[in-house]
């Protein structure tokens, strides 16, 4: 019975892990979009730096 427990916990961790790590594609993917953007709009009579920091 343990071993089953055992390989039901590991299996919905790496479905977890899996789900997180998909998200964080998408999450990577709309900040590159949002990168891009700023890059091409950039003001072109400041410094070129279109974020603050």
């Amino acid at each position: 019975m343990v071993p089953l427990l055992l390989v039901l916990l590991l299996a919905l961790i790496l479905f977890g892990a899996g789900f997180a790590v998909k998200i964080l594609w998408w999450v990577a993917l709309a900040v590159l979009v949002l990168w891009l953007i700023g890059f091409v709009a950039r003001p072109k009579n400041s410094s070129g730096r279109w974020y603050r920091w």
